[in-house]
């Protein structure tokens, strides 16, 4: 009888689903194995966590060269901080997610 390890317990989130969609596709060999070993979602759970931080660290140190306006002018703040969100989060994509 062929029985699925236990796998952990938490949500893989947007960034886990993220890679877990790139290996299905684009990878099948090694999600088919980490499916058999029952890693797959462990793995999904890290990379979820780890481009987590990494976009919040990207959004830290691009604040220091392009700093935000203030919070007064709020739809520039905001419109600013989701310009520097996009960047983060496709350098995370590039590096971590599809690597």
């Amino acid at each position: 009888v062929l029985a699925y390890p236990t796998q952990p317990e938490g949500n893989v989130g947007k960034y886990g689903g993220m890679r877990q969609e790139y290996l299905r596709q684009h990878r099948k060999a090694t999600y088919g194995r980490m499916r058999l070993e029952g890693t797959l979602k462990q793995h999904l759970l890290e990379m979820n966590e780890q481009a987590k931080q990494m976009v919040e660290q990207l959004i830290e140190r691009m604040l220091v060269t392009n700093p935000a306006p203030d919070r007064a002018q709020q739809l520039a703040w905001v419109q600013h901080m989701n310009g520097l969100k996009g960047q983060a989060e496709e350098i995370v994509r590039n590096e971590l997610i599809y690597a």
